[in-house]
C-alpha cells in the first residue's frame, strides 16, 4: 500500500516519536497490554466477567461484545489484509526486544485494534458504565501497538474504522433487507373469472325477477 509522499513523512516522523517514548508507563504498562490482548485474551476474560457479575445486562453486553468481535476479526484479518499488503514499520525505528514477535501477515490494518473497538463499542451500547471502563483498555492497546513497532498509526486508525463498522454492520444488513422488501412490487390481487360473477350464494345460477 503506497501512501501520498507527505503523509508517509508525516507518519514516518510519528512513529518513530512513538517508539522513542520512555517512561514507567510504556516500560511496564504496554508490555503487559500486549500480552493480554494477544489472541482476544482480554476480552474473552472480560466478556466472562460480564456474563458471572453483570447479570441480565451483563449478559447481553458480553454477547454483544464477542459478536462484534467476531466480525472485525473476520473483517480485519481475514479480509482486509489479504487485499491491502503492507510491510511492518522498520525494526531499526525500535527497540530489538520490541519488535522480536511481529507477525508475518499485513500491517494494515490492525486487527488488535479492529477487535478492540469493536467490542468496545459494542458493550457500550448495553452497559455504558462497563464500556467506559473497556475504553481505557482499548485507547492502551492502540497505543501499544504503535509503540511496539507492530503497526504504523494509520493501521491503527483503519482498524478503528472497521471496529466500529462491525458493531454496525449487524444490524445494517437486517435493516436494509427490510426496507428491500417494502421497495419490491407486491403480487398483484387476484381477480375472480367471468364464470364466478355475479353467483347466488348456494346454487350459483343467476336468478331472473320474478
Amino acid at each position: 500500500m503506497r501512501a501520498p509522499p507527505r503523509l508517509r513523512a508525516a507518519e514516518r516522523r510519528l512513529t518513530r516519536r512513538m517508539a522513542g517514548w520512555d517512561s514507567l508507563w510504556a516500560r511496564r504498562v504496554l508490555p503487559a497490554v500486549e500480552d493480554a490482548a494477544r489472541r482476544t485474551k482480554l476480552w474473552w476474560g472480560v466478556a466472562l466477567l460480564l456474563a458471572v457479575v453483570g447479570g441480565r445486562r451483563g449478559r447481553a453486553a458480553a454477547t454483544a461484545g464477542l459478536a462484534g468481535m467476531a466480525v472485525a476479526e473476520v473483517l480485519s484479518n481475514g479480509v482486509a489484509k489479504r487485499l491491502v499488503p503492507r510491510d511492518r514499520p522498520p525494526k531499526e525505528w525500535f527497540h530489538a526486544d520490541e519488535v522480536r514477535d511481529r507477525p508475518d501477515s499485513s500491517s494494515f490494518p490492525s486487527g488488535h485494534t479492529a477487535a478492540a473497538v469493536a467490542f468496545t463499542a459494542a458493550v457500550t451500547e448495553k452497559w455504558p458504565g462497563a464500556g467506559a471502563l473497556c475504553l481505557a483498555a482499548t485507547a492502551a492497546i492502540a497505543v501499544e501497538r504503535v509503540h511496539s513497532g507492530a503497526h504504523y498509526p494509520s493501521d491503527v486508525a483503519a482498524g478503528a474504522v472497521i471496529g466500529l463498522a462491525s458493531r454496525a454492520l449487524p444490524r445494517a444488513v437486517p435493516a436494509a433487507w427490510r426496507r428491500g422488501r417494502r421497495l419490491l412490487p407486491r403480487a398483484a390481487p387476484r381477480v375472480s373469472g367471468p364464470g364466478r360473477r355475479g353467483r347466488g350464494p348456494r346454487d350459483g345460477r343467476r336468478r331472473l325477477p320474478r
